[in-house]
């Protein structure tokens, strides 16, 4: 998974980078089996290695040239990048080990209902409202593919109707 992630930020071909992608998001599907999360890793496996990933390569093959390469950042930005990065690893490692976890009793099991029940519920600790907001933003990022798509071949239908 490390290697995945590493070559996926590294590497300069768009469609290379989201295999990478998917390596890792597989990685982190088996880490869910491993421990014993199966619903999770189904969940990972399904929308982020199926969904996700085909969006991304419909959205690459749509915008760019499959074996486009990227830019290289400039010298100050890859160093302005990499300390936000190790503030931000460090803040997460800091509250990692200050939270203090409780620990739960291991014989009750959580039902794919109780999942559903509460994913999908109005009451106190129920999640609707972020599920609903990541469904408009994720309908703005299909329109904003689809826009980006088409925009030259708008411009260029203009022109020829003047």
């Amino acid at each position: 998974m490390i290697v995945s992630a590493i070559a996926s930020v590294s590497s300069r071909k768009m469609l290379r980078t989201v295999v990478y992608l998917l390596f890792v998001l597989a990685g982190v599907a088996g880490i869910f089996f491993l421990i014993d999360y199966n619903f999770l890793a189904a969940v990972q496996l399904t929308v982020y290695g199926g969904g996700i990933v085909v969006l991304m390569i419909f959205s690459v093959l749509l915008v760019h040239h499959i074996e486009m390469k990227l830019e290289v950042a400039k010298l100050s930005k890859r160093i302005v990048t990499a300390l936000f990065c190790a503030i931000g690893a460090g803040v997460f490692i800091s509250t990692i080990y200050t939270y203090d976890f409780q620990v739960t009793d291991s014989t009750k099991t959580t039902t794919t209902a109780e999942i559903g029940t509460g994913l999908l519920s109005y009451e106190a600790g129920g999640f609707i409202l972020p599920f609903e907001v990541i469904s408009v933003l994720l309908l703005a990022v299909m329109i904003g593919a689809i826009i980006i798509a088409k925009g030259k071949k708008l411009e260029t239908n203009k022109d020829e109707i003047t």
